[in-house]
């Protein structure tokens, strides 16, 4: 119970440096997945590989969001359960969220498998792009329960406390998918096919790490097979509070199939390759923030379902001190040194690199504020709220997002597509900044009733 104790007797800052530092190379080095497969492609086979890859990527996003459905859905109630020194319930979280990772990423493969072509078309590929996408995608797809089993319970091993470890499985994925890259791309010269190989084994590898963590003894939650039998009450809670970043991240893929298509109206598969290497350096910058989503959610969890509301504030405003640092940090990166980035990707065809340049400068105008965003929609998930959290993530995916690129391009073509963006995260900023105080305020209250009402057992257990 040590490691869970100091969830809520350390002091915040440390706590949340110890628990975001791993969680954040972890989601770095994880971004390195796609950017690596990326740069690689880019580099070997130009823009119709890039193309490809970007066409696919809402079906990867797909993926990732059953991930999250379960993953940080669970995560969530077994940290407020730990919180609350029920660890028997805790484990029954774990075992349905065990096997419903299972079922799910299997569902994915068949389903994916079969609908693979309509799907490719729906998301914008061209017929010159598409033979791209689907050679990459029928691997991808083929090892899904690798990722969804890697990720998902993940983010379990973090939950009980243990966040370096959560590292090491994404350093472990990640650092043979850089290694694997170039071997299967340009030694076994399997293309775009050997960037798919390379990734689905590197997540093989790391899936398998996380089970031998769970199977071999080192966790303190047990697995056991008797909480395998799935219950409705607690798949409906992991289900209501992973709504959230499932329905964000399944926004975000119909948000990248719609841009896909409107980038492919306005300015043909040139911008979509030119959106791919946006896409991979918006992701690298976001992933960051994420992992301090991911160090702070088990600290607000616990405390919240603890009582100790003054350190569930303590970490959202350092949380998005640190998410807004990052942000203004990689805006002031892509202002000074565009063209570097994107040689990054092989972008030397002078018209892709313009393009890329342009869509960088405008899509990520309004990145600074982005930080506050992102992490106060992700206190209420942490703190069990999934229809909060829901409406702030979407807000900024669906609400805005999709009328600004219906519309914008009308007015201003390529331009507008990448305007939307920008427009999106302030409207969204401004709704999130009023909702996130309202909740403090809220907190500061429930504060002063439970000091009022303090019981000395709390501090004892």
């Amino acid at each position: 119970m040590n490691e869970q104790k100091r969830l809520g007797n350390e002091p915040v800052g440390k706590l949340l440096l110890k628990f975001s530092i791993p969680a954040i190379i972890g989601m770095m080095v994880n971004a390195l997945y796609n950017t690596i497969d990326r740069i690689y492609i880019g580099k070997s086979m130009g823009e119709l590989g890039l193309a490809g890859i970007t066409i696919g990527f809402p079906i990867m996003i797909i993926i990732m969001a059953f991930s999250m459905l379960i993953g940080l859905g669970a995560t969530s109630l077994i940290s407020i359960k730990l919180g609350e020194h029920k660890k028997d319930e805790a484990e029954k979280i774990l075992g349905n969220a065990t096997v419903l990772l299972f079922l799910i990423s299997l569902i994915i493969s068949i389903l994916g498998l079969v609908f693979l072509n309509p799907l490719l078309k729906l998301f914008g590929a061209s017929e010159t792009v598409l033979p791209y996408s689907q050679a990459y995608l029928r691997i991808i797809l083929s090892g899904a329960i690798f990722q969804t089993i890697g990720f998902g319970m993940n983010n379990f091993i973090r939950a009980e406390g243990n966040p370096r470890t959560a590292m090491l499985t994404m350093l472990i994925g990640a650092v043979l998918n850089i290694i694997l890259d170039p071997i299967f791309i340009f030694v076994f010269d399997l293309g775009i096919r050997g960037a798919a190989f390379a990734t689905i084994l590197s997540q093989a590898i790391a899936a398998i790490w996380v089970l031998s963590y769970f199977f071999g003894g080192k966790s303190s939650l047990n697995i056991y097979i008797s909480n395998f039998k799935l219950k409705l009450p607690i798949v409906g809670k992991i289900l209501a509070i992973g709504s959230a970043p499932f329905l964000m991240q399944v926004a975000s893929s119909g948000i990248n199939a719609l841009l896909n298509n409107s980038l492919q109206t306005y300015g043909g598969d040139t911008a979509i390759a030119a959106f791919g290497i946006i896409n991979s350096v918006t992701m690298f910058i976001l992933m960051p923030i994420f992992g301090i989503n991911q160090g702070a959610q088990p600290i607000i969890g616990y405390n919240y379902g603890a009582k100790q509301y003054d350190r569930v504030k303590s970490t959202l405003k350092l949380a998005i001190l640190g998410a807004t640092f990052i942000t203004i940090t990689g805006y002031i990166a892509t202002r000074v040194f565009p063209e570097t980035i994107i040689s990054f990707f092989g972008g030397e065809d002078k018209n892709l690199v313009n393009i890329a340049k342009n869509g960088l400068n405008v899509f990520l105008f309004m990145l600074p504020i982005i930080g506050m965003q992102i992490v106060s929609s992700n206190y209420f998930q942490a703190v069990g709220k999934p229809k909060h959290a829901m409406f702030l993530s979407l807000s900024r995916q669906v609400l805005f997002l999709i009328p600004s690129i219906l519309i914008l391009p009308r007015f201003f073509e390529l331009k507008g597509v990448w305007m939307a963006a920008p427009v999106s995260d302030v409207l969204a900023s401004i709704i999130t900044g009023i909702w996130i105080t309202l909740e403090m305020k809220k907190l500061n209250n429930d504060y002063n009733i439970e000091q009022n009402n303090f019981d000395p057992l709390i501090e004892d257990e």
